[in-house]
């Protein structure tokens, strides 16, 4: 007879991009792995105010706009940042979408208008303000909803979060219902309780390895011990794979999917950045970033006369960073007349520079 303990890790999947699933992974987070969702952070008010939220500094508490690393104060600037980054959906995030949920809506109304029902749209939604009218409003552009439960680690009250939740089944398939929490090593017995009793709620469960931020840094040295990276807690993976275990046992049938720091990092993120779209004769490596050769106006007295009569096959002016990228093929005409930079940097809007130096 085949021992639990084989049972288990055989139905325990490490997948290739460093997370461990249970039945499958959401369709959101497909997009997400694959490189191919936009990440639009509409705001950075909550209602929650959770003391272990990993929000920068930057972004806690500020009505601001982001999408992806693109501060954005319209619509067409959102939509922008999407072509740029070749996204086949959104990862609509905060803060907590539902607090200007007039912003929310009108962003997903548009990004659905511009590239059609399939650009799948997923959102996180604290379970705090959520009700049957915002939930009724939000179904009409979004594909796939995830709570993150407001009294997830208090038994007594995960029973309000559950009626929220329940609501949801109203206006969204069961499939596209699901739960995103983080994993607390000493808290796996109350996430796995809340687990239990969504069971017949939603299809899925995202287990998230607690991470540490600017905001969260205090808190979360005060409670609980560091791994040697620096930036995630200890035993949180280990808590989470219990949980799947416990899931296993009591033949709970849930997409589970314990999302690990390195997937966001590693994976997430690295393929983000080659999808999204590099300047004119970038060259760009294995890992996403970009290679560029450029003439910047700060290093060379000549730059104007040079911007003036630049032809289009030698050069690019990249406006944000006031250089001249220039074709590879001719740096060394240029290279006796100007002062040229190897720049290694991420595609972003950002563009910041991983490594930069003078070639000549």
């Amino acid at each position: 007879m085949v021992s639990l303990f084989k049972f288990i890790k055989n139905k325990i999947n490490k997948t290739k991009f460093g997370s461990y699933c249970l039945n499958g992974i959401p369709e959101g987070c497909k997009y997400c792995i694959r490189g191919e969702k936009l990440v639009l952070f509409v705001t950075g008010k909550c209602a929650t105010k959770c003391l272990y939220c990993p929000l920068s500094e930057l972004r806690k508490d500020s009505s601001q706009t982001w999408a992806n690393e693109r501060e954005c104060r319209t619509v067409g600037e959102v939509i922008d940042e999407a072509y740029e980054s070749n996204s086949k959906g959104v990862g609509i995030t905060g803060g907590d979408p539902l607090v200007v949920l007039s912003k929310t809506l009108k962003y997903a109304k548009a990004l659905k208008k511009e590239f059609g029902k399939n650009f799948h749209i997923h959102i996180y939604l604290s379970t705090k303000l959520v009700s049957e009218k915002n939930l009724k409003q939000l179904s009409k552009v979004v594909d796939e909803v995830r709570f993150h439960p407001v009294y997830l680690l208090d038994i007594k009250k995960q029973k309000e979060d559950v009626k929220k939740i329940k609501l949801a089944s109203k206006f969204f398939k069961r499939k596209n219902i699901g739960i995103e929490v983080p994993l607390f090593p000493d808290k796996k017995k109350e996430i796995f309780s809340f687990i239990k009793k969504v069971e017949r709620l939603v299809s899925f469960v995202n287990l998230n390895e607690l991470e540490i931020g600017d905001s969260n840094f205090n808190y979360i040295l005060k409670k609980y011990n560091v791994d040697k990276n620096g930036y995630t807690v200890k035993n949180s993976i280990k808590s989470g794979l219990w949980i799947l275990k416990q899931c296993i046992r009591e033949c709970i049938n849930l997409k589970m999917h314990l999302c690990t720091a390195e997937t966001k990092n590693w994976y997430q993120f690295k393929n983000r950045l080659l999808k999204h779209n590099a300047l004119p004769f970038g060259e760009r490596t294995k890992e996403g970033t970009v290679v560029y050769y450029s003439i910047f106006k700060k290093d060379n007295l000549k730059f104007d006369n040079l911007k003036k009569y630049l032809r289009e096959q030698e050069g690019f002016f990249d406006k944000r960073k006031n250089r001249i990228i220039v074709n590879r093929q001719n740096l060394a005409k240029f290279s006796k007349s100007y002062r040229i930079r190897k720049t290694e940097e991420y595609p972003t809007y950002d563009l910041i520079e991983v490594e930069e130096y003078f070639i000549n």
